[in-house]
């Protein structure tokens, strides 16, 4: 009995050193670890500000469950399964110009964030209505690229189909009627709204029978921005019905 009421504390001892050793290389190689990213990621954009850094990490912590399908019941990260067979959805739109948006379908993640200078613009996934099948996918810089392209993809979208679009820094430049009149009849009620650097989150569809539409627009104005010259990250989720003949 002496034996072991002298060994117990002393196990007890051993323990709390090594777990207090095991905590210091965990965070020494945490640090490490961010130190290294971080000039990674310089050398790939000497115009990264650390402002922007601070975002981009805080807010892959912050999406990063949604990066991955939870199973049936909690598909693209719901906190309720979608009722019977329907389809479930969430989209982000990207905050500044360092964190790219995400579209989730079905538990599919077609459009997940990336890194700095991708899916600028105007993000669109096309999906099946009828079988929930991903289409296509189309990406059209607002900025710098050609308004025709966003045109000729938005013509292309047969009936029948589902259209989730997701907006990335600017999304407004070299948008013009045409672009507007062709995404207002697939249900937008926002895009004649739509301006430089606003934020915008769409679900909607080409003749469909669901004839089910989600929007959610933050304006950028730099009175209430929270990122400086861009406005606060926004998501929708929610459930489609499925089609059944």
């Amino acid at each position: 009995m002496i034996y072991v009421r002298r060994v117990g504390p002393l196990m007890v001892h051993r323990r709390q050193r090594d777990t207090k050793k095991c905590k210091y290389v965990f965070m020494l190689a945490a640090l490490i670890i961010s130190v290294s990213l971080v000039l990674k990621l310089l050398e790939m954009n000497p115009e990264l500000t650390a402002s922007q850094l601070v975002v981009e990490e805080a807010l892959s912590v912050q999406l990063k469950p949604d990066h991955k399908d939870d199973g049936p019941k909690s598909k693209c990260g719901l906190p309720e399964p979608c009722p019977g067979k329907d389809f479930a959805f969430k989209i982000h739109s990207g905050a500044t110009n360092s964190v790219g948006p995400q579209i989730c379908f079905d538990g599919k993640m077609i459009i997940k964030k990336d890194t700095r200078g991708n899916w600028l613009g105007i993000n669109i996934a096309v999906i099946n209505e009828k079988t929930g099948e991903h289409i296509k996918t189309g990406s059209f810089n607002m900025w710098t690229g050609s308004v025709e392209d966003l045109i000729e993809f938005l013509k292309s979208i047969e009936d029948g189909s589902l259209v989730l679009i997701a907006t990335f820094d600017d999304p407004a430049t070299k948008l013009n009627d045409e672009a507007r009149a062709l995404i207002a009849e697939l249900g937008s009620s926002y895009i004649s709204k739509i301006k430089f650097r606003d934020n915008w989150l769409f679900v909607g569809g080409k003749k469909t029978m669901t004839q089910v539409y989600f929007e959610q627009h933050m304006k950028n104005d730099k009175g209430t921005n929270k990122y400086e010259n861009w406005p606060e990250m926004i998501e929708i989720e929610g459930c489609i019905p499925r089609v059944i003949e």
